[in-house]
């Protein structure tokens, strides 16, 4: 069974998120502040976090922060809840580390849809994917890591599965369309503009210099494209 966690402070959308989650067959557990969810995280990591970002003591994006840099749980898929107002915290909420975003209000089937997702995405990659070593990276799809210069770097879930994509597919442009069903599939609920978040936060990751990428390229009016032409 696999277990949810919801750290949100008001009682009515945990107990409308419980019941729909729970009639789905997960198990759902909740915290009404930031500090006791990140302790509760910490102490034992869900398959899946459901977090809203205004929450008393500690911030949703704190808690994005905190996990992602944490190499004990920087894959857990993470799932925001945001007013209908916070466009810009969400984007920010993706830029820290979270995976996808729900809008209050949200329908329970929506939110269950998504929830569905995210926990799919996160499962190990296919058999036949292959370790890549290109340049300085090292990119385990088995283990869901990789290394740059010998040195691990972190990652989500997702950040994961599009870096890899992309350096299979060496030099070959894909528009950000092509990019979101490859990576998050048919049932996507993010925007083609997220993909702009994801490789932004890959190229912090992976790339000497980020403003002048030698992996991740920008193909203007076309989309990505992973070059293999020169190291980084």
């Amino acid at each position: 069974m696999k277990r949810v966690l919801v750290i949100e402070d008001d009682k009515d959308i945990v107990e409308l998120v419980r019941y729909n989650l729970e009639k789905d067959g997960y198990q759902v557990t909740a915290s009404a502040d930031g500090s006791t969810g990140l302790a509760q995280i910490r102490k034992a990591a869900p398959d899946l976090l459901i977090l809203d970002l205004m929450l008393p003591k500690l911030s949703g994006l704190e808690i994005c922060k905190e996990i992602r840099k944490d190499v004990t749980l920087n894959r857990l898929p993470i799932l925001i809840l945001t007013a209908k107002g916070e466009e810009a915290d969400r984007v920010v909420g993706l830029e820290l580390g979270a995976d996808d975003y729900v809008t209050k209000p949200f329908s329970p089937r929506e939110l269950a849809a998504r929830v569905k997702a995210l926990l799919r995405r996160a499962e190990p990659g296919a058999p036949s994917e292959k370790p890549l070593e290109i340049g300085a990276l090292k990119i385990d799809p088995a283990a869901y890591r990789v290394t740059r210069a010998g040195k691990p770097v972190q990652m989500s879930t997702l950040e994961f599965r599009l870096l890899y994509f992309l350096a299979a597919r060496p030099n070959r442009v894909f528009t950000r369309d092509q990019l979101l069903d490859a990576v998050w599939g048919t049932e996507r609920f993010v925007t083609p503009r997220s993909v702009d978040v994801y490789v932004r936060r890959l190229r912090e990751k992976i790339e000497t210099d980020p403003q002048h990428p030698g992996f991740m390229k920008t193909i203007r009016g076309a989309g990505y494209l992973f070059e293999t032409g020169r190291a980084s």
